[in-house]
């Protein structure tokens, strides 16, 4: 704060007044300068209680397969409170699987009279009721029946899946099949957690539960109830429901049928 003597008010001419009283009000930045500079990055984390590594690879948008090959931890991919973990570094290219090349076998060519050629009825292919496996050889289901009211925004960081409104106790369900990687509370905005590993490639994750029915390391079907709809760490009932592919979040309305 700056102070000003009565007799300096008297000879100070009014324009050098409003020179130093706007220097000494610059000194009071905007709240939006306090921040990390955008160019900042973190390059470590350590461990608190509750966290794993695949929560973690999920805070910081990670393929948790890159950080354990970073960190050299081997699966299962045990780690403690008060490790640090490397966010940063080399990691292996991914492998393209080339299809073998079989040579083509030399065809015989045979003297035989053409057959006459019978008309038929073209065949239709008839509808199956099943859920039709996608490209990716995962079949996804809605976690829960209701309206969305926030989509996935890609360069939005508090957009990375969709909200899909419900009410309290309403059953949760799996996307697909999978295992169940994480459930716990530890992940800051999220409230209470699960996140099922359905592939090396694929993840799904559903917050803001009211009660957890599943832990880790459960085995879980496409449909089973895993969760009580709730409003844990918001402040309306809803289901937060992601989707990552290799640790990148992808938009759910793009997969779900």
């Amino acid at each position: 704060m700056c102070h000003f003597g009565f007799s300096l008010f008297k000879i100070i001419t009014a324009p050098l007044l409003l020179v130093v009283i706007t220097a000494c009000s610059s000194n009071l930045a905007p709240t939006s300068s306090l921040g990390q500079p955008p160019s900042q990055k973190i390059q470590h984390h350590t461990v608190s209680r509750g966290e794993t590594l695949y929560s973690i690879a999920w805070r910081y948008s990670k393929d948790f397969k890159d950080l354990a090959y970073i960190n050299r931890i081997p699966a299962p991919y045990r780690i403690f409170p008060g490790q640090r973990i490397k966010l940063t570094g080399r990691v292996p290219a991914p492998v393209v699987k080339k299809a073998p090349v079989v040579p083509a076998k030399p065809r015989r060519v045979a003297s035989v009279k053409p057959a006459p050629v019978k008309k038929t009825a073209p065949k239709v292919a008839k509808k199956s009721s099943k859920t039709v496996s996608n490209k990716f050889d995962t079949n996804w289901h809605w976690p829960v029946k209701g309206r969305v009211i926030s989509r996935f925004q890609p360069n939005n960081p508090l957009r990375k899946g969709v909200d899909i409104a419900g009410k309290k106790g309403e059953s949760v369900q799996a996307a697909a099949d999978g295992t169940v990687i994480y459930a716990g509370s530890a992940l800051r905005g999220y409230g209470k957690l699960l996140i099922i590993k359905h592939s090396e490639e694929f993840l799904s994750a559903y917050a803001h539960n009211d009660k957890l029915l599943v832990g880790e390391g459960a085995k879980v079907k496409a449909g089973q109830r895993i969760a009580e709809l709730g409003s844990s760490g918001t402040d309306r009932d809803m289901l937060h429901f992601e989707i990552r592919r290799n640790g990148q979040p992808v938009d759910p309305l793009i997969y779900l049928p």
